[in-house]
């Protein structure tokens, strides 16, 4: 069986990182389940110009937000792992207060009290107390807080070279032993 991966999109900016994974994810034979808040498609439609049917094509399961009693709402659905990119800070203090009131949060919570990886690319700038208040509580919990900051000392010449090495260290921090982050060479 392949690894099940699910996938959360919220409305932060960083919209290219959601549909990147899936596809790269898709490539390492991951069977993935996307779940798309609101401000996630609205955000994916105007950054990307992919509607939610375009976006539900990147994914081998799509989810709907409401749907709270989904498969991957259970801790008896087994999944490798759980991301999403990019989070909002509304969804982060959601999973930092533990409140499942919708499927993103609610698989977060479950991902969490399973043990299983969670990786949230937290997107804002500045940051204000509440937000890093949010990441220590996540990060207490189990989640692992992963801003996608990019990488420069294997002198990306283009965004798309930024994105797509973002996602292979997500990946790879997931646990897909094919993800190809480039490794620091040393000096």
């Amino acid at each position: 069986m392949a690894r099940r991966l699910v996938v959360g999109i919220t409305g932060a900016t960083g919209a290219v990182y959601g549909p990147r994974l899936l596809r790269r994810a898709r490539e390492l034979g991951a069977d993935t389940h996307l779940v798309v808040t609101a401000a996630g498609g609205l955000n994916a439609h105007q950054a990307l110009g992919l509607d939610r049917r375009a976006l539900d094509r990147l994914a081998d399961h799509s989810h709907a937000p409401g749907d709270v009693g989904a498969c991957i709402a259970s801790g008896s659905f087994a999944t490798a792992a759980m991301v999403i990119a990019p989070c909002s800070m509304k969804s982060l203090a959601a999973i930092a207060h533990g409140l499942g009131d919708n499927l993103l949060t609610r698989a977060a919570d479950v991902t969490l009290k399973e043990r299983r990886r969670l990786l949230l690319l937290v997107r804002e700038t500045p940051l204000n107390l509440a937000h890093l208040r949010y990441m220590v509580a996540a990060t207490e919990m189990g989640a692992v807080v992963f801003p996608p900051l990019p990488a420069f000392y294997h002198r990306p010449a283009t965004i798309d070279e930024l994105v797509d090495e973002t996602v292979e260290r997500a990946l790879a921090l997931l646990g897909f032993d094919l993800a190809s982050p480039k490794a620091w060479p040393g000096l």
